[in-house]
């Protein structure tokens, strides 16, 4: 038996999972590897080299690792509860005219949903991830912090996780540098490892072409909304697009057409295929309304000022919140935002602290 007990540990094959087992190992924890399937690249039709957490490289990657320290590692195959949660929300949410975050729906919905029953099943107390974050406590409520390294800081993620998720969790990332755990790969006899360069691409879109994605998995989308117009923020129409799921709020870039200067998406009608474009200050706004709240340090998120942080990696602005009589929670900036896009998560924090987040619903 174990001096720590038993914990199940997500490894990727990459550097931050597997430093997460080792670090554990050496702890005294008896270690259970899994890795699992989210997706098949093959089936997605790009055109890169599959790469990432779901290559045959990296499950092989993970494995070795656990044959190297001795303990066992299983493969789970989630693709079914993946796609059609995960996808199929990043597709439906394209189509509505908003812009998602995969990644908070799989921690929420499936990671670590799939890790728990896995855990039960192999009697395993505590699950364990790679994420660079803290857990902390006040009185009976657990929260997300800020870890060390805030370059690398991925608190942002986890907001929609549960109390019951948080009681069994780990991040033993959370208290160190980046450059440490590279240290410590490299250390462990792992130097191609401690090498290997950091990937920021949504697992199931590895080449990084949403809109080649959305195309090969809606049948007939670009024929449905090809030839939309392009709006001025005076509502005159200044050239036509390839189709309003194709654009994400603030987007400069990949327009198709030159306007003499630099032009943002400011608002997107999926209603009309209609794209509003405009100037920068045309994306500064005064506030906007969260839904599908967690709250995490307090039994509900107080009303107040606090820290809103809706990009990941940006410094965030303190803002005035009150929840609504639906639910939803009223956001008032005391100072003016650009780049409030709705399909996104909206994390509020308290210091370092995660006192909880929901989804961007609409903005003014």
């Amino acid at each position: 038996m174990s001096k720590h007990g038993r914990v199940l540990v997500a490894m990727s094959g990459g550097i931050d999972s597997t430093v997460t087992a080792m670090m554990l190992h050496e702890q005294g924890y008896e270690v259970v590897g899994v890795t699992m399937k989210t997706w098949d690249y093959a089936s997605s039709g790009g055109s890169s080299k599959e790469t990432g957490c779901c290559s045959l490289d990296s499950i092989n990657d993970a494995r070795q690792v656990a044959v190297d320290m001795n303990f066992h590692h299983f493969i789970v195959d989630i693709r079914a509860d993946f796609g059609d949660y995960v996808i199929d929300n990043f597709v439906d949410e394209y189509i509505a005219g908003r812009t998602p975050n995969p990644c908070v729906l799989c921690n929420t919905h499936i990671k670590w949903s799939s890790l728990l029953k896995r855990a039960d099943a192999l009697d395993c107390e505590f699950i364990a991830t790679g994420h660079y974050a803290k857990i902390k406590s006040q009185e009976d409520r657990l929260f997300v912090s800020k870890a060390e390294d805030l370059h690398k800081d991925q608190s942002y993620v986890l907001w929609g996780l549960s109390q019951e998720c948080l009681q069994r969790s780990k991040f033993p990332l959370g208290p160190h540098q980046k450059s440490e755990v590279r240290q410590m790969a490299a250390d462990w006899g792992y130097t191609d490892l401690s090498k290997k360069a950091e990937s920021y691409e949504i697992c199931f879109v590895p080449d990084n072409d949403y809109r080649g994605f959305l195309k090969r998995r809606v049948e007939g989308l670009e024929e449905r909304v090809a030839g939309g117009s392009f709006l001025s923020t005076k509502g005159e129409p200044i050239g036509k697009h390839e189709g309003y799921p194709f654009y994400t709020i603030g987007q400069r870039k990949g327009l198709g057409i030159a306007f003499g200067e630099p032009m943002y998406v400011t608002e997107i009608r999926p209603t009309t295929n209609e794209v509003v474009l405009g100037r920068v200050e045309d994306l500064i706004r005064n506030g906007m309304k969260v839904n599908q709240v967690n709250s995490m340090k307090y039994p509900t998120i107080p009303d107040g000022d606090w820290l809103t942080q809706i990009r990941y990696n940006s410094p965030g602005s303190l803002a005035k919140l009150q929840t609504a009589s639906d639910g939803k929670i009223d956001v008032e900036f005391l100072s003016n935002v650009t780049g409030v896009a709705p399909g996104q998560s909206a994390v509020f924090y308290e210091g370092d602290d995660v006192i909880g987040g929901g989804i961007i619903w609409g903005s003014h």
